[in-house]
Order: C-alpha cells, then structure tokens, then sequence
C-alpha cells in the first residue's frame, strides 16, 4: 500500500493539548534547545576546571582523572537511567518524594547527566590543549611576574581556546543530538514529540523529516555561530588559526 503523504497535518489540532502539531513540535524544539543549552554550560564550567586539575596534577588532578574516567567510559543512556532511577533513592526522604512527584525531574536531570558527561571530554580535551603548547610560554608569562592563576588567565587560556574551538563546535553539535537520549526517562524534546505525531496521527515520515530539519538547522546555526567567534578571536600568524592553517594547506 502506498503512503498517503499529508504535509498538512501540522496545522490541523493535536490531541495533547497543543493549538497543532506545529505548535507540538515547536514545543519539542524549544525543550531540546534548554536542555542543550544548559548541559553545554553545565559542562563548560565543569570542564574547564577539571581541565586545568589533570594538567597541574597533584591530589586536584587525581580526583579530576576519577571523575574524567567514570563519566566519560559510562555510556550516556546509562547515565540518564542512573541519574533518573537510582540516585534518587540516595536523597533524604522527602526531597525523594519531591524529585519524584515534580514534573520538572526528568528535564534538570537530563541537564545535569548530559551535562556531566559532556563535561568529561571538555575536562581531557582542556588537557590535550594545554599540554599543546611549549612550555616556555608559561616560564615566560612568570618571569614577567605572573601568579600561576594569571599565567593561565591571560597566557595558556587563551591560546587553548583559540586551539580548541574547532573541538569545541563538534562537541556543541554533539550535546544537541545527545538530548536526544532523554526521551528515554520521559523529557519531551524533539524527537519524542515526533515519535507522539506519529502515534497520533500515523504521518510518520512528515514527523521525523520536520524532527531532521530541526535538528539540522540548529546545528547549521552552531556551526555559523562557533566559525564566526574562531574567526573573530583568531590572531594572524599565531599556529592553529585558521588564517595560518589555511596558508599551510595551500603551501
């Protein structure tokens, strides 16, 4: 039997509540962008840090390498089903009772696994990155009497981001398809409410090519966003800008 294509489908009334299933989608969209959005900075403020701990080492650079190891070699929809389904049953019992009942839990802790994992591969790729660059930089920035903290604020950091915004706009794209995962513990982003259209209305390939375009053109965005900030913080000359990259390719 052929398949009775009707792109109209999206402005007629969907059963959940929603005005359409436009209006449904949409609403999948803007939960996978705050999901996204704030396990990308959840991760950035974890990672960073623990970036800095593994390449100074010590006792901070131990804990940050266990942390590395643990949530980085756990797969992420195991994760989200330890965040979701196990950890609260570690919580006193009456903040238990309130994460379960409250409709908000599956979303912050979809957040906060997606952002923890995440955090994990910025904590190395921070490392990698730091240990990139020659060593005289930093024996530099201190004969100029720098502290340590400011030998890494205004020498290492900078020229790690510089280096590292390529990775960074990969990662960027990854947490967007990685929200996906949390379907699974009941956060209604863009590829559940496209599964929802399809058991609703059967029009499942209308659902899943608007649920692709979507994430295609939100992707498209952080790559034009990401390329537009390397290029503005680029230094001409400097190795691992793009301008220097380019003329080595051509050479």
């Amino acid at each position: 039997m052929d398949y009775a294509w009707n792109w109209g489908i999206f402005l007629e009334p969907a059963p959940d509540g929603s005005s359409t299933y436009l209006a449904m989608m949409l609403n999948g969209a803007r939960t996978t962008l705050i999901l996204a959005g704030s396990a990308w900075l959840l991760a950035l403020l974890l990672g960073v840090p623990l970036g800095i701990a593994r390449h100074v080492g010590g006792v901070a650079g131990f804990f940050a390498r266990c942390y590395v190891e643990v949530f980085r070699n756990i797969p992420l929809l195991v994760q989200m089903f330890l965040w979701f389904f196990v950890m609260p049953e570690f919580l006193p019992t009456d903040l238990q009772r309130e994460v379960k009942r409250s409709a908000a839990s599956p979303l912050a802790l979809a957040i906060v696994s997606l952002g923890f994992y995440t955090s994990a591969r910025i904590a190395e790729q921070v490392r990698a990155g730091l240990g990139s660059i020659p060593r005289g930089q930093a024996m530099a920035g201190k004969a100029l009497g720098l502290s340590g903290p400011q030998v890494f604020r205004y020498v290492l950091l900078p020229r790690v981001a510089r280096l590292l915004m390529p990775i960074l706009t990969s990662e960027s794209i990854s947490i967007v398809k990685n929200s996906a995962v949390a379907l699974t513990i009941g956060v209604v982003e863009l590829t559940a409410q496209a599964r929802s259209m399809q058991e609703y209305s059967f029009q499942v390939f209308e659902a899943f090519i608007f649920a692709t375009a979507g994430y295609l053109l939100v992707n498209l965005v952080i790559i034009t966003f990401m390329t537009t900030i390397e290029r503005a913080i680029a230094v001409p000359g400097l190795a691992g800008t793009p301008r220097t990259t380019a003329r080595a390719g051509a050479a």
